[in-house]
């Protein structure tokens, strides 16, 4: 009898120990699959390819072999790719960008799934200022040009965004208030639709930050831009005005950072915070990010966290004031 208790014993203490041995190869292998990185938008516009140049530097600083595929899940705005990140299992093998206002504005002005408190903030890695573009063929070359040419034509000036409630929207909507003229709204699935728009004269302007029309011109497009909306002029495009410069005090910029779904296991989260920091920092894809016009700002999760925080409370204010669904 005393054997039996003895072995019974001893295997209960050989199970322990294998299961311990077990959950620690477990953690330490992460990530045992490839990683999906999930954009809002379409492929070929400033947050896809962000994600595709940095998806390998994170996967770098996970180890493990780790491997990160980018899928696009455009549309509704952004609101389809970031539910899908939001109600992905929280197990570290679903991450995506965040965009703002995008991600703040769609939960003001719908009813949706997600807030940005859905998500586990893992970092912010860029911050685009607005701008308006026109194709170089237009005679239309600054603000003023373009209250002149909307006050004698009446919504005759289209012009393409990313969605209701983007950047884009909200600062062409404040410069419709600001200026006193009307303009026609032409909602895209992403900032490449936008372009495509843009460079076959389907629309007048386009309202898309200063990083993605900087490439998109280098690129070979025929653009002029006509203003930054950022408070000086960036080091992207020290020839370009800012709205304040040209008498509109509009300041919109578009943060994109990295979520997962809220939940995480601490160790896995600390994994990603930790991987997305040293990406951000890694020299290799800065210099990659500058060939592609990508303004870096990265902010650690609690950062971005305060930003996001306030920024929902100014679009809120905002919405009380001008609501911006479509009519």
């Amino acid at each position: 009898m005393h054997r039996k208790t003895f072995l019974r014993s001893a295997m209960r203490a050989l199970l322990a120990t294998t299961a311990a041995s077990l959950a620690t190869l477990a953690h330490a292998a992460y990530p045992e699959q490839p990683i999906r990185m999930v954009v809002a938008y379409g492929a070929g516009g400033g947050t896809d390819i962000v994600a595709r140049v940095m998806a390998p530097y994170i996967a770098k600083y996970l180890g493990h072999n780790a491997s990160i595929v980018v899928t696009n899940r455009a549309g509704a705005g952004g609101a389809i790719g970031f539910t899908e990140v939001a109600n992905a299992a929280p197990d570290g093998y679903t991450i995506g960008f965040l965009n703002t206002p995008n991600v703040l504005t769609i939960p003001i002005e719908r009813k949706v799934s997600f807030s940005w408190q859905s998500f586990e903030l893992l970092g912010n890695v860029i911050d685009d200022p607005g701008n308006f573009s026109v194709h170089s063929d237009s005679p239309i070359r600054n603000l003023a040009d373009l209250v002149a040419f909307a006050k004698a034509n009446p919504g005759a000036v289209t012009y393409g965004t990313t969605g209701i409630g983007s950047d884009d929207h909200l600062a062409a909507l404040l410069f419709e208030r600001a200026a006193g003229v009307k303009l026609t709204h032409v909602p895209f699935k992403g900032a490449a639709e936008v372009h495509n728009a843009i460079a076959s004269k389907q629309i007048m302007m386009a309202a898309m930050n200063i990083g993605e029309a900087l490439q998109y011109a280098k690129g070979g497009t025929p653009l002029r831009h006509l203003g930054q909306m950022s408070m000086t002029r960036t080091n992207l495009a020290p020839t370009v005005p800012t709205f304040k410069e040209q008498g509109f005090d509009i300041v919109m910029a578009s943060l994109r950072g990295i979520g997962a779904p809220k939940g995480l296991p601490p160790a896995i989260r600390q994994q990603l915070v930790t991987a997305v920091e040293r990406a951000a920092a890694d020299p290799e894809f800065q210099a990659q990010a500058a060939r592609y016009f990508a303004p870096l700002r990265y902010l650690p999760p609690a950062r971005y966290e305060s930003e996001l925080r306030e920024a929902e409370g100014g679009f809120r204010q905002l919405w009380n004031q001008m609501p911006w669904g479509e009519k």
